[in-house]
């Protein structure tokens, strides 16, 4: 059984840090990319990067670049995500979410298991 467990979630204040984790177990052995994305209230899921089986790193979201930071440890199946100058507009429910992995760093757009998501409220 596949599943994706984010922890690490909750309120700060503007220009604070949290760090994310996302504890997996289950995945079939093709699905080694892990995604994180965000989705605030009335708007669409987005993502925010992914991180590939060895490490590589994409953010397509220009919003988090040089402030948030995807990372992995294999050893304990754990992808984690490092928010750091949180501002309000990054207030969102998180959710980690692991696709099909091609090679060393390819990744799926599309991911097909996802967690129940965390909550990340950032205060002015």
């Amino acid at each position: 059984q596949v599943q994706l467990a984010e922890s690490g979630g909750g309120s700060v204040q503007s220009g604070g840090s949290l760090r994310l984790s996302c504890a997996v177990s289950g995945l079939p052995d093709d699905y080694k990319c892990l995604a994180w994305f965000r989705q605030a209230p009335g708007e669409e899921r987005v993502r925010v990067g992914h991180i590939s089986r060895d490490g590589f790193t994409i953010y397509p979201d220009d919003s988090v670049k040089d402030r948030f930071t995807i990372s992995r440890d294999n050893t304990k199946s754990t992808v984690y995500l490092q928010m750091h100058s949180l501002k309000p507009e990054d207030s969102a429910m998180y959710y980690c979410a692991a696709a099909k992995s091609y090679g060393g760093s390819g990744c799926s757009t599309v991911p097909d298991y996802w967690g129940q998501g965390t909550r990340v409220t950032v205060s002015s």
